[in-house]
């Protein structure tokens, strides 16, 4: 508690507050606001998107910046206009306002960060299915998001990477060029990897 005090007091969320893993469990008690993971994002017209001003810019930035709180810039007009596009309008729109992708993506993408998240895939005959973990999970806790007896049974990992599988275009010509590996429980799971688990129970 003498450690959340002196925080507080500097007027800084607790979020920033680097505790032990026992020290973390005790807080976890306890619902403070501040410890909640925060990110911003500003709603702008489409002059103050292309322009990349708006009132009190340097305010909100310098005190997001002072918090440790990322910001994303957004346009919900735009983000409207964009829906009603096809993919190859959409993407011509996109570049002229200076725009990679859509203000979803980049609320998406920061959240995942902001939180230590990330996403890997199976893939089977039917379907395709993503599953979230945190950043730097092992093979075989990976395996335990899907099913407890995936874990419980885990023999290995067949991995390949998203890019390499688009790049590719299947997995026979990824095993081709040598792209495809075999990984153990302790492999640390990668953004974007494509999993298949091998295990028995």
């Amino acid at each position: 508690m003498e450690k959340c005090k002196q925080v507080l007091e500097q007027e800084l969320p607790l979020r920033g507050l680097e505790l032990s893993e026992e020290e973390e469990k005790l807080l976890r008690t306890y619902d403070f606001f501040t410890k909640k993971p925060l990110i911003a994002v500003v709603n702008l017209d489409e002059d103050q998107m292309r322009s990349g001003s708006y009132p009190q810019l340097a305010q909100l930035e310098e005190e997001l910046t002072r918090i440790d709180v990322p910001l994303i810039r957004v346009s919900a007009q735009i983000e409207a206009e964009i829906n009603e596009l096809d993919p190859e309008d959409a993407a011509i729109f996109m570049e002229e306002l200076g725009l990679t992708d859509s203000g979803i993506a980049r609320i998406a993408r920061t959240v995942y960060s902001h939180l230590g998240l990330i996403s890997f895939f199976t893939a089977g005959e039917k379907e395709v299915h993503s599953w979230t973990i945190r950043r730097n999970e092992t093979a075989v806790r990976a395996a335990g998001k899907i099913h407890s007896d995936l874990e419980r049974g885990f023999i290995r990992a067949e991995v390949v990477s998203y890019e390499d599988l688009v790049k590719c275009g299947n997995i026979q010509k990824v095993k081709e060029q040598g792209l495809f590996r075999l990984e153990g429980k302790e492999y640390i799971v990668q953004d974007g990897d494509v999993i298949t688990f091998r295990f028995n129970v």
